[in-house]
């Protein structure tokens, strides 16, 4: 059966979660959300999930005339943003971004089974990895074309990825850059190198949010995104990530590494629309 949809062109700049409250005479914001997590909304043609999209002026909004798809639940994806081409989630952590056997459970499988239930003819392709413990956004690519102009261009694509962290001890500085050469030792540890060309060129910019007497908040953007490159920068400033088993000091007061991507800005790789998805601090990495 095709799809029918209720469409609205935008006046004015807003959030989409308030539009489609006021524009569907009133419903409840629960309804709301949940036409959106079903994926009963389109934005300029695109599947939306995310209640806190932007909205401009001559924007198109369609809204489903059907009921609702069953909501996608998964302990550790969380769908943001899907589209013809690409789907953007949330990660948890615990959970590998692609398989590191044949086989194995990860956000990959979880993507392709989805896929697969919903009667979608595609797979999810990886463009960017996260670490298994490391919480936040991916993208992956639905079609090749996706993947292949992603992967070729990345450094051009992405224009803002950020995480937050929470690591052991008061930060010295309010902000500043970590730039050195990072190498991988035979057991598969990522270390260190302050002589020009000895490794990958690594840099990190990192800002202080808060502090208390054990720990710091700190937000960090990468320059270049080497593996482990966060995770070895803080222990080289003497402030490992919490949770950190590989570099840190066995400060774990979360129980978890405390990393989380929390923004992803990025051009289409089909339509060259920029694309902005951030999530909040999670709610353990909050200073006492």
């Amino acid at each position: 059966m095709r799809q029918e949809y209720t469409r609205f062109t935008i006046q004015e700049e807003q959030e989409l979660l308030p539009f489609l409250m006021k524009a569907m005479q009133g419903i409840s914001r629960s309804r709301a959300k949940a036409i959106l997590s079903g994926g009963g909304v389109r934005v300029n043609r695109a599947i939306v999930k995310q209640f806190d999209t932007p909205l401009k002026p001559r924007d198109i909004v369609e809204v489903s005339k059907q009921k609702p798809k069953a909501t996608f639940q998964n302990r550790y994806v969380r769908i943001v943003y899907e589209d013809h081409h690409v789907i953007v989630i949330e990660k948890a952590a615990g959970i590998l971004s692609m398989a590191n056997v044949q086989g194995a459970f990860c956000v990959k499988s979880v993507l392709d089974d989805y896929f697969r239930k919903s009667h979608q003819r595609c797979r999810a392709h990886v463009v960017h990895r996260l670490d298994r413990e490391t919480s936040g956004l991916l993208v992956y690519a639905k079609t090749m074309e996706a993947e292949q102009i992603l992967e070729h261009n990345w450094q051009d694509i992405v224009t803002d990825r950020r995480y937050i962290a929470l690591v052991s001890g008061q930060m010295e500085k309010k902000k500043g850059t970590v730039k050195s050469w990072l190498k991988e030792n035979a057991a598969y540890v990522t270390y260190s190198s302050t002589r020009e060309g000895d490794g990958k060129l690594a840099i990190t910019h990192y800002e202080t949010l808060e502090t208390n007497e054990q720990h710091s908040l700190v937000r960090l953007k990468l320059e270049t995104g080497r593996k482990n490159q966060i995770r070895v920068h803080m222990a080289d400033l003497g402030h490992p990530v919490c949770g950190d088993t590989k570099y840190g000091n066995g400060d774990d007061p979360i129980h978890r590494l405390a990393l989380h991507a929390y923004r992803l800005h990025f051009y289409h790789p089909i339509t060259g629309e920029h694309l902005r998805f951030e999530t909040p601090i999670p709610k353990p990495f909050a200073l006492k």
